[in-house]
């Protein structure tokens, strides 16, 4: 007899989870008792959200469920941040919330939430576990769930009462996964199509990849002489110094690239949704009139088509894809010309544009490009300092990104914590803004107490930078609800227990991220920018001066 507790704590490790995120709390009590003397690890947060994002940054590493336990009430709407990052981003992750007791319900008791309500809109699925012998059942269906089709976030509620009770049940093998082939028909539809196009463009995103995924796309699009574009913060699904990598369709992207999204005849989709953001808000690409074939692979049967139509649809995961087309030799065709100038393009594209300021963003981040090791985890959560990233960092890697496509801030930190445990002997940098750092940067006490070295790189320019762009934009000088009161960010680390400096100068970094890494500790490297470093392309002050010509 085992209490429910127990029961699953017991069933997790039987899934292979060795490390879960948490903050505490009385409505699951049995939980914590079963994790004592359980041997997995629990990593105990400061709040529900950067938990939350601890955990789906866990299943974005490992391609396996990340694991969170929140309290009821505030602790599990706290979570819904990180669970909506987990559904934008396709992420596997399993979201444990307490409930009140069973007879307590629909009296509005303390804390008391219908999760199913909440809960429905940001997961794959919600259910509310009543009888303790039927969670061998459920914790069953919760792991296959989140990793079957298209991977997503569950929600399982816990009734404090149900888990106090015992019971004599045995657990459950993990469920095998599905047999995942390829269709041989449209196998050959994808290659006809690709081989009869003048201008195609291969587009890689969503999740489930893995590093020979991403090299199985690097070698065949080289063999084949096609150009690879990837989606908004995907930028690991191929090493970027390939001739075959064009760059990204994210936030910020590359004009050059748009226009090739516009004129390529045919796309051949890899694991992505694809939606607004690669087609910047369905300006580049009209779901009504694409005006091109489009070949969609993706493991979830009933998402092609949902929004643009697909001339051909193969329902595998990329990966699995990937390599029938590698195996089945290069594609021939006549688009040399038009890969290497869309290589050239993005090469441009790389070139440093000036920022104002002592500190140059754009320097920094190409410093750490070429400075870091090649398997170093680059984290980033929202707002404009993460365009400098996504325009000059060279991703050589798989697995060398974490950042929300959700577009949540917050994220960053989280996240690097998330890696540097899973991966103690890699480099874990962060960059965060200056906003978004102060969304989770309470986190840093969490990287300290499990010895989670991470260096976090904050951009201070005073102000939610990616809402004053838009703002000057659009009502130039009427600024409203965007400044910022900094803390010394420096002197935050260094009061949490880590190492904190402060750059002014773009020559003093190097030497500042050297002494940050070798203080063995969590650190916080703070880049006072002028006030006018805005976005990679213009400064605040054109920002202003295009609202206001816009405005005439």
């Amino acid at each position: 007899m085992r209490h429910g507790g127990r029961i699953l704590v017991d069933h997790l490790k039987a899934q292979g989870v060795a490390r879960v995120f948490s903050i505490p709390g009385e409505s699951f009590l049995a939980v914590l008792d079963g994790l004592y003397d359980s041997g997995i690890e629990n990593v105990v947060c400061r709040h529900e959200g950067g938990a939350t994002m601890m955990a789906e940054a866990h299943g974005k590493l490992t391609g396996r469920p990340g694991v969170a336990f929140v309290t009821r009430g505030p602790g599990a709407t706290n979570g819904a941040s990180g669970t909506h990052v987990a559904r934008q981003d396709s992420t596997p992750m399993i979201l444990f919330v307490g409930q009140i007791a069973r007879g307590h319900r629909d009296r509005e008791a303390f804390q008391e939430v219908d999760y199913r309500a909440v809960f429905g809109p940001l997961a794959k699925w919600v259910a509310e576990i009543d009888d303790v012998a039927r969670l061998p059942e459920y914790l069953n269906r919760a792991f296959h769930v989140a990793m079957s089709g298209r991977p997503g976030p569950v929600v399982l509620a816990l009734p404090e009462d149900m888990l106090a009770e015992h019971a004599d049940v045995p657990d459950l093998a993990p469920t095998a996964p599905s047999a995942q082939g390829v269709d041989a028909d449209a196998l050959r539809a994808i290659r006809d199509r690709l081989g009869r196009a003048r201008n195609p463009l291969i587009v890689a995103g969503g999740s489930g990849w893995t590093a020979q995924a991403a090299e199985d796309l690097r070698a065949f699009a080289e063999a084949s002489g096609l150009p690879v574009a990837v989606t908004f913060r995907r930028q690991d699904h191929i090493d970027n110094r390939s001739a075959s990598y064009v760059g990204d369709l994210g936030v910020g992207m590359n004009p050059k690239l748009a226009q090739r999204l516009q004129r390529a005849d045919c796309l051949l989709i890899l694991g992505s949704r694809f939606g607004d953001i690669p087609t910047q808000g369905y300006e580049l690409m009209d779901p009504a009139a694409p005006g091109k074939t489009i070949l969609h692979v993706h493991p979830d049967p009933d998402l092609p088509g949902t929004v643009f139509r697909s001339d051909v649809t193969l329902c595998v995961p990329a990966p699995v894809a990937i390599r029938a087309l590698l195996d089945g030799g290069p594609v021939t065709g006549d688009w040399a010309d038009w890969t290497a100038a869309a290589r050239a393009e993005y090469q441009a594209w790389q070139v440093p544009k000036e920022s104002p300021g002592a500190v140059r963003l754009e320097e920094v981040v190409r410093w750490l490009s070429d400075s870091l090791p090649e398997d170093a985890i680059v984290t980033n959560g929202a707002g404009n300092n993460a365009a400098w990233v996504h325009r000059y960092f060279t991703y050589k890697g798989y697995r060398s990104q974490l950042a929300p496509t959700s577009g949540s801030m917050g994220y960053g930190l989280p996240a690097a914590i998330a890696a540097k445990l899973e991966h103690p002997a890699r480099t874990v940098v962060c960059f965060a803004g200056d906003g978004c750092f102060q969304m989770t940067g309470n986190e840093i006490s969490t990287a300290l107490q499990y010895g989670a070295n991470v260096v976090v790189i904050v951009a201070n320019n005073g102000r939610y930078g990616t809402i004053r762009m838009h703002q000057e934009r659009t009502y130039p000088g009427r600024v409203s609800g965007t400044d910022l009161r900094n803390p010394d960010f420096a002197a935050l680390a260094r009061a949490h227990g880590g190492h904190g400096e402060t750059v002014e100068r773009t020559s003093d970094f190097p030497a500042a991220f050297a002494r940050a890494l070798a203080s063995g500790t969590a650190a916080v490297i703070e880049l006072r920018l002028d006030p006018e470093a805005l976005a990679t392309g213009f400064s605040l002050s054109e920002a202003r001066e295009m609202g206001l010509r816009r405005s005439l």
